[in-house]
């Protein structure tokens, strides 16, 4: 009986912790921790209006098209403007002119272009400082609308052209358009002015680089008529003249007599 009794005792005491974890198991859930404030919300920004500052008659352009649009005008600017004043013949000169002398390419290619380039700036300044007077400047003060700005602005760009354009050339490219005689130089259209003052120029240019290459040439043609006399067939005439051709020039202060012909060729406006 005793030894029942221990036994007894015995499960009963390792059946405790068993009954405690039970009990715990059953026990009802404890109540959920109170719930984290919630963090506040982003401020909603607002949407962005739709930008349409444009127009091609009654349709809007869209701002991205606008940019596409300014982008390439940009790029297109300086060879119009180049196009449209004295740039296209001084530099063709300049280039006969290294040719005529037979230097290669001595001047370069910038040096040319920037000589160009300031005499450029040099003769279209007139030009330049009439058109911002009477366009531009009132423009950006508000005086005038953009239409009348730009006639006003290209107004003395057109008279410009207009001075050095040859009339056969003008009449060659109003036939080609279709235009018949027109009554005065403002019944003229732009393009045709443009066109017609390129191809003028270009002539021009021919012409002052003809005359610039004859005293080359006659010394070309004194040394080889000396070095076929001497019997020096195998020497290069143009090796031995090109020292006796920058003598003369330098002798003669070629570059002012060259930009100073430049500058007074073309018509006053």
């Amino acid at each position: 009986m005793r030894r029942f009794l221990l036994s007894l005792i015995c499960l009963l005491w390792l059946a405790a912790p068993t009954m405690a974890f039970a009990q715990a198991a059953t026990a009802p859930a404890a109540a959920p921790a109170a719930a984290a404030p919630a963090a506040p919300s982003a401020p909603t920004l607002p949407s962005m209006p739709k930008v349409n500052v444009g127009q091609v008659g009654d349709n809007t352009v869209s701002l991205p098209l606008q940019t596409l649009l300014l982008m390439t005008a940009i790029t297109l600017i300086p060879s119009a403007l180049l196009a449209m004043t004295a740039f296209t013949r001084i530099i063709i000169v300049l280039g006969l002119l290294r040719q005529a002398l037979g230097t290669g390419q001595t001047p370069s290619n910038q040096v040319l272009v920037g000589l160009a380039l300031f005499l450029t700036m040099l003769v279209m300044m007139p030009v330049g400082e009439k058109a911002w007077a009477e366009g531009m400047a009132p423009y950006l003060n508000g005086q005038i609308d953009f239409s009348t700005a730009w006639t006003l602005t290209t107004g003395p760009l057109r008279d410009f052209m207009l001075a050095q354009v040859r009339e056969t050339d003008l009449m060659t490219f109003a036939g080609l358009a279709g235009h018949g005689s027109y009554t005065g130089p403002d019944a003229v259209p732009f393009p045709i002015v443009v066109a017609s003052f390129i191809t003028s120029e270009l002539k021009t240019a021919f012409e002052i680089g003809f005359l610039i290459f004859i005293p080359f040439v006659i010394i070309d043609l004194v040394v080889a008529s000396v070095l076929m006399s001497m019997g020096m067939m195998m020497l290069s005439p143009m090796l031995v003249s090109a020292p006796f051709k920058i003598l003369l020039f330098v002798l003669v202060d070629g570059w002012v007599l060259i930009v100073g012909s430049l500058a007074a060729s073309f018509n006053a406006v």
